[in-house]
């Protein structure tokens, strides 16, 4: 009976320690970091701000890639899917003329095809280089309408507009300027795309795809 009235003693002892132990000490939450409220999230609450956010035109420099990824955003956000209000097509927003003149005839096959969007761009670059190789020895680094003319400037405008409309544009001192049915102006595009380097196209009479 003794044995088994020290074993139950034990027994509890043990217990009561063993409760100590485990037990978790709370330590005071700092006033400063108590949550008494929702938290405020920093997030655009409404779709305008997001795609503000979202929506960003890649910043890739002066280089090449830089000015044609510039100027297919400004055309067509970067879409290469995309045909707009006029039927202009793809990522730079070609029109069906000037596909054909390049060597492309599929109008369909062509805005599937991303590889392709970007072989017709250059090929047009080259062909518009070609097209206003005098002018851009005459006036590059001259100021119209209070604005640089640049290599890239006429070559974007000339995507705008054609390259004829850039002659008459730059010939008559910025007098002759064209906008586009959205109201997008060669001199515009002379000054938005300004400074870019080229010289990567080289240009090409005629090229084709």
């Amino acid at each position: 009976m003794r044995r088994c009235t020290i074993f139950f003693c034990s027994l509890i002892m043990l217990v009561v320690l063993m409760s100590f132990s485990f037990k978790p000490s709370y330590a005071e939450v700092p006033e400063t970091l108590k949550v008494n409220g929702p938290t405020e999230v920093l997030f655009p609450k409404n779709k305008t701000e997001l795609n503000a956010i979202m929506i960003m035109p890649p910043f890739l420099g002066s280089s090449y890639v830089g000015f044609k990824e510039a100027l297919a955003f400004k055309e067509s956000q970067g879409n290469y899917f995309t045909t707009n209000t006029l039927g202009y097509l793809g990522k730079y927003q070609f029109g069906i003329g000037t596909l054909q003149l390049i060597g492309v005839y599929n109008a369909v096959s062509f805005l599937k095809d991303p590889v392709l969007q970007e072989r017709a761009f250059h090929t047009n670059i080259a062909r518009n280089k070609w097209i206003l190789r005098r002018d851009i020895k005459r006036f590059e680094g001259m100021q119209i309408g209070g604005v640089k003319v640049t290599e890239s400037g006429m070559l974007a405008a000339a995507h705008l507009a054609g390259a004829g409309n850039v002659k008459n544009y730059l010939r008559s001192l910025g007098e002759i300027d064209v906008s586009d049915a959205y109201g997008t102006s060669i001199a515009k595009y002379i000054k938005k795309f300004s400074g870019y380097d080229v010289s990567h196209v080289h240009p090409k009479r005629n090229p084709k795809i």
